[in-house]
């Protein structure tokens, strides 16, 4: 079969792109938030967890906790039972103190909306920045990799690789910036209605019905 050329897959991107936004208009962040800190939190606590289950605790979380102030203040022990079940809850619980005395420290008790700053905040990697600044502060400057979007990056043929970090540079090639934080959304959105992990749904697939996906009716 003759290779895909750059031009091409980026074509095939755009397509990819504007078939799925027609399919999921709604396409957005899942994680109820009402501001920076609450998506970072929110986030953190995405980590090895469903959307869901995360939002039934913050709904709690997010009366009690409004300020960052108020997470640096939070002793490990109550923070650590008040986020128990979203799994892995002592490092959670950690993170998120440590984050929030960075930013009552460094940041005026606001979060960062740059990269660079939000790298430093403990428990803050690409993923998670990425997520604050393309949904709270408008900004592309990266593509969420999550599960779903390192599933159907593979399947759609958009990118060989397995690391996160170089799945998400062959996507920023392919991907016109202007549409980095939403693509994520609309993958996600696929990856949960049609592309399953197990069992894709490829003959209701959108994808497969325009010939957009390498992958269809072979997983």
């Amino acid at each position: 079969m003759r290779k895909e050329s750059k031009e091409a897959m980026k074509k095939r991107t755009a397509e990819v792109i504007s078939t799925l936004q027609r399919q999921f208009p709604q396409a957005g962040c899942s994680l109820s938030h009402s501001d920076p800190l609450e998506l970072l939190v929110a986030t953190i606590l995405s980590a090895q967890c469903t959307d869901v289950r995360v939002n039934i605790v913050t709904a709690e979380l997010f009366k009690k906790y409004r300020t960052a102030t108020d997470y640096a203040n939070a002793t490990q022990e109550k923070l650590e039972q008040e986020i128990r079940s979203t799994g892995f809850y002592r490092n959670k619980a950690k993170n998120i103190r440590a984050a929030a005395e960075m930013i009552v420290e460094k940041f005026a008790g606001k979060v960062p909306d740059t990269m660079e700053e939000l790298l430093t905040l403990p428990g803050v990697a690409r993923k998670t920045a990425n997520v604050v600044l393309g949904n709270s502060f408008g900004k592309n400057d990266g593509i969420v990799v999550d599960t779903h979007v390192k599933r159907l990056s593979a399947r759609l043929g958009l990118s060989t690789h397995t690391d996160p970090n170089k799945i998400e540079q062959d996507l920023m090639e392919l991907v016109p910036r202007k549409t980095w934080a939403l693509f994520s959304h609309l993958l996600i959105y696929q990856g949960r209605a049609f592309c399953l992990a197990r069992k894709p749904n490829c003959s209701d697939c959108p994808l497969a019905k325009k010939s957009l996906c390498p992958s269809a009716g072979k997983v």
